[in-house]
This record gives C-alpha cells, structure tokens and sequence, in this order.
C-alpha cells in the first residue's frame, strides 16, 4: 500500500523507563575492560592490580564513567540481573559519607575471615551508622547488615548488559 505524501505520521510519546536520580557526564567513548573476575584474588586485588586478567573490552555509546567490568554469578538480583550478565562499575572511595543510598554496589566485606563479593543495594541501617543494610532484588535472600568498616572495597554499578542467544 502506497502512502500519500501529504499524510501526517503520527506523533509518539516517547516515555523513560528510568528515571535516574542525578544528572551524569556522559562518555561519547570509552573503551571498558572486561576482567576474568575468577582468575583474580579477590575484589580489592583486581581494583588494585587492574592490567591483569583482562579478557575483552566493551565499548557502548554515551556511556556513563566505569572503571571495568566483571560477568556475574548468582541469584540475589534476579529478575533485574541474572547469572552470567555483565556489570560495569566505577570504583569508590571506602567512606560511608560517599554511600548514594538505594543504589546498586560491587563489593567485597570481610566476616570473621572469610570474604564475601556481592553485588548488593546499599541502604541505611536502623542499627544507625557505621553499620550498612546489603538489600537484594530477589526476595529469597534477606537483606542484610554489616558494618560498614568491614568493606574491603567498594564499586557503584553503573549498567549492566545481557547477552541472549538465540540459537
């Protein structure tokens, strides 16, 4: 069927999905490391030693500042991450006045000498300051508080990626 020229296109509301709290400079490009997270010894190590165990780089359009990113495992995200996907984070500064509350964090905490790697939202506690409530989507695992000095390091997420295949 053939279109008139003088037929107007209708016009579409296009709405956000998300609504992020702030503003944030965007990178027109930026190339990102995808590190082998398993082959490292721990979140701090790889923060700390970040030219080893690289094993791809991921480059997406107006991107906001990340300083890696590492594939995922486990389910205490799920249905927003799944096993498997990738997260791209920015490094923070281990200072609870720098928390943004309600917000999504790679970390690693020490409990009784063992160490934990999440990915968590970090909330306020009600025990008060410096401890810190670790919060999941899904509603299977418990939120959880720790003291805020036992996170050996800290990183925002700042977007995530799924690869669905088809075949």
């Amino acid at each position: 069927m053939l279109k008139s020229k003088h037929t107007e296109e209708p016009q579409i509301e296009v709405k956000p999905i998300h609504q992020p709290r702030s503003t944030e400079k965007k990178e027109e490009t930026q190339v990102v490391y995808l590190y082998d997270f398993e082959a490292s010894a721990g979140l701090r190590a790889l923060f700390d030693n970040n030219r080893q165990n690289i094993i791809d780089t991921i480059k997406i359009p107006n991107l906001p500042k990340c300083d890696g990113a590492i594939h995922i495992v486990g389910d205490s995200m799920y249905p927003l991450l799944k096993s498997g996907d990738i997260i791209l984070y920015k490094q923070m500064p281990l200072d609870i006045n720098n928390l943004l509350y309600g917000e999504m964090y790679l970390l690693s905490y020490d409990i009784d000498g063992d160490d934990y790697i999440v990915v968590k939202y970090i909330r306020k506690s009600e025990k008060g300051e410096p401890f810190v409530t670790l919060g999941s989507e899904n509603p299977a695992h418990a939120p959880r508080d720790i003291d805020f000095r036992r996170i050996t390091a800290l990183a925002l997420v700042k977007a995530s990626v799924r690869i669905n295949c088809m075949i």
